[in-house]
């Protein structure tokens, strides 16, 4: 080989300046090009790229096709000055993820460029597993092809993941769409309490619990609250239960699709939770508690521990709606139980928001003594908030809008609807958004009239209205819980030959209509307490009678001794009251005053029965 070959001159000499220039100008133009290549995720597209040194006075270029074979000596684009042909290995990370690259004989596209001092000038972060790098004459080839490598650590183990999580239960989920929040100017001071609690970080209390009424709006609180918290970026994760959907009615779900939104807002965290399921494939087999440790706490103690966390930048809200949706009573208590062992750990930074209605599951956990009344933040909404006033402004401001929408022409007017109609509505609500939020669904059907629907609402009975179901979704709702009650009870071997319904009826009628005595034509109300006495039950069976119930009924100080039920919707009173709606449900009022008298007769003869006995007793003792 020529010794100008060997060792070019410093400076190349054109005996035409515009061509020199011309060069001069494509040589930078190409140089940026590859900056901006390294620097890119294009880099793992398979490319052949080769980095020409300049060559002597007139020794000619190689063509785009041509392939180098022979290695010499040739300053190296890292930097490390001349040298042998060599292969090199690099870690190599792109885009937040780990990918080794193996050498491969590629098809794709080759690029010539005049070489900078590294054609990863300013590139950072950037790390690549496999690479090879060869020096040959006068150009340095390298080849990556990223299709055939294979995949990096947690790649696997994330994909894995992504199959057992509940896309449905998502704040945003497609499945959900138009799901129940707040209106406008609507359940302001309580949203303002959860959120307030929320981003009150230094609270000792890192567990909220809201329970109430069905039909009172937390559902809806809660969309609000996920709403709320994906604006000010601190939304780590939020479930939604759905009682009818299967995909997300069960346990099953819940710590992946936790694990799943935690870990795509931090690649680092991803790569740990999939690595987490790569050395477990049963983890998902496995009780929640493990699961809850495996797939969220100890990723996030790993990202803490290896210094990639950033504590301003975590999302750590976690917020969990209609816990009593997930079947199951023993469930929704594991879930309560994983939750208080794992994510309230004092070196994790969650905050975690619960919804629920009252049922057992939760209502055993926050009562005194119970596993979460220490630890717990509690909000009982249909106690603590009276949603009359966020009512009525709903109803007005939503019959306008319906009004101005309407295309019955009456409906456009001002008079339409009056302020009694809405006072009538309000107090058919019992302070309970459901009802109103059914009602003014049934208006907004567009196949008939709004006036003539809200004077269906206003006078609906089944007798006057025999087609007409304006509370078609409150009634589904009750049945629901009703028939579920039922089942439960009646399950109970101690129970198997009552009648769950009838029973409920009875304290029902108590408190709603009461008794006619045999001394005034006046009803009268008896205690809970006496009434079990009456129905030959045990003491406190009242309790158990309503333990599935607790959503729509609770237990309050009677009005001079004792205790008696109070009913959160007077709508369910009216369900509880009308065949047409309740169903096989039903249970005529006939048949609870037959029950009764029968149990009092009954009652009557086994004390007569003991008052001769006793009598005899005392006589055979005399003698």
């Amino acid at each position: 080989m020529p010794q100008s070959e060997r060792n070019p001159p410093s400076r190349i000499h054109s005996p035409h300046p515009r061509a020199a220039d011309s060069r001069r100008r494509r040589r930078e133009k190409d140089a940026q090009s590859l900056q901006n290549y390294s620097t890119s995720r294009a880099i793992t597209a398979g490319l052949d790229v080769c980095v020409p040194r300049r060559p002597p006075s007139g020794a000619s270029r190689p063509s785009r096709s041509q392939s180098f074979q022979l290695a010499t000596n040739s300053p190296s684009p890292f930097g490390q000055g001349p040298g042998p042909a060599s292969s090199r290995q690099l870690p190599c990370h792109l885009g937040g993820h780990s990918e080794t690259y193996n050498q491969v004989s590629s098809p794709g596209p080759t690029v010539h460029v005049s070489p900078p001092s590294s054609f990863f000038d300013n590139a950072h972060d950037f790390r690549m597993g496999d690479f090879r790098y060869t020096s040959i004459g006068v150009a340095n080839n390298v080849t990556l092809n990223a299709r055939s490598a294979p995949p990096s650590v947690g790649t696997e183990g994330w994909r894995t993941l992504l199959k057992h999580t509940a896309p449905n239960a998502l704040h945003d989920s497609e499945a959900r769409y138009d799901p129940p929040k707040c209106d406008e100017d609507t359940r302001v001071e309580v949203t303002r309490e959860i959120t307030d609690w929320i981003e009150d970080r230094e609270s000792p209390r890192r567990l909220l619990c809201m329970t109430g009424a069905a039909g009172a709006g937390k559902s809806a609180l809660q969309q609000t609250t996920a709403e709320l918290c994906s604006k000010s970026n601190i939304l780590g994760s939020a479930y939604f239960f759905g009682a009818t959907d299967s995909t997300r009615n069960h346990p099953a779900s819940l710590v992946p699709t936790i694990a799943y939104q935690l870990g795509r807002q931090n690649p680092d965290l991803e790569r740990f939770i999939g690595s987490a399921v790569e050395e477990d494939e049963l983890i998902f087999s496995k009780s929640l508690v493990s699961q809850m440790n495996l797939l969220i706490c100890e990723p996030f103690r790993r990202l803490h521990g290896a210094g990639q966390l950033n504590p301003a930048a975590f999302r750590y809200a976690i917020l969990i709606d209609g816990l009593d949706e997930c079947q199951g009573e023993q469930n929704q208590a594991r879930i309560l139980t994983a939750v208080k062992e794992c994510l309230l750990d004092d070196d994790l930074p969650f905050r975690i928001f619960i919804t629920s209605r009252p049922e057992w599951a939760i209502r055993s956990a926050l009562q005194p003594g119970g596993k979460l009344h220490e630890l717990a933040y509690h909000i009982q909404l249909s106690d603590q908030y009276d949603a009359t006033l966020d009512i009525r402004r709903y109803l007005w401001r939503s019959l306008t809008e319906l009004g101005y929408r309407s295309s019955d022409p009456r409906a456009r007017s001002p008079g339409w609807f009056t302020k009694d109609d809405i006072e009538k509505l309000v107090r058919a609500a019992s302070g309970q958004f459901i009802y109103a939020a059914t009602v003014v669904r049934y208006l907004s059907e567009h196949r008939s009239s709004t006036v003539d629907r809200l004077k269906i609402v206003l006078t609906w009975t089944p007798e006057n209205s025999p087609l007409a179901k304006p509370f078609k979704q409150l009634d589904s709702l009750y049945y629901g819980i009703l028939s579920t009650a039922k089942i439960a009870y009646e399950a109970v071997d101690t129970h198997s030959e009552r009648d769950f319904l009838l029973l409920f009826r009875a304290y029902h009628f108590s408190v709603t209509r009461g008794f006619i005595g045999p001394d005034s034509l006046q009803p009268y109300h008896i205690s809970n307490e006496e009434l079990n006495d009456y129905l030959q039950l045990e003491k406190g069976a009242h309790e158990t009678i309503i333990s599935d119930l607790r959503s729509l009924v609770s237990i309050c100080p009677g009005p001079s001794s004792g205790t008696q039920l109070r009913f959160y919707h007077q709508s369910f009173s009216d369900f509880l009251n009308e065949q047409a709606r309740s169903k096989d449900l039903f249970v005529p009022e006939s048949r609870v005053h037959t029950h009764l008298a029968k149990c009092f007769l009954q009652t009557v003869i086994q004390r007569s029965d003991n008052s001769a006995r006793a009598i005899s007793s005392s006589q055979i003792h005399l003698n």
